[in-house]
């Protein structure tokens, strides 16, 4: 079983050898992890909320404005509170899944840059 850190790293560990264009604006959103409550209160001070996908890619392709990932581990599900962010970005115009490998990630990647025909669903 693989943590979500780990499919997170091996997805970027994965993409920095891309030549997609606008792959440098891939990113992670550090939103989750336990943090002392000091940190914690910071950062929400600073606007950090929760069910922020994991992973943004603000690149506007095949209609939609931008991607999102929400990663996994092979038990995990999303929160409420993800489910609720996932369906407002939807609604806005954003490509949003949950991937629960490295590998899934990489192939909806390719697929929203036009590299490959895939389906958006919540991909294993």
């Amino acid at each position: 079983m693989s943590s979500e850190h780990l499919i997170q790293k091996a997805f970027f560990d994965w993409a920095s050898y891309q030549r997609i264009p606008g792959i440098e604006l891939l990113h992670a959103i550090p939103n989750g992890g336990a943090r002392h409550r000091a940190v914690a209160g910071k950062l929400k001070a600073e606007g950090v909320k929760p069910g922020v996908p994991d992973v943004s890619w603000p690149v506007a392709r095949g209609g939609y404005i931008g991607l999102a990932i929400e990663f996994k581990s092979d038990d995990g599900k999303p929160t409420k509170e993800q489910r609720q962010r996932i369906d407002a970005l939807q609604r806005e115009g954003w490509c949003v899944a949950v991937c629960w490998s490295w590998e899934a990630a990489a192939r909806l990647l390719q697929g929203y840059a036009g590299m490959l025909t895939v389906t958006v669903t919540e991909a294993k």
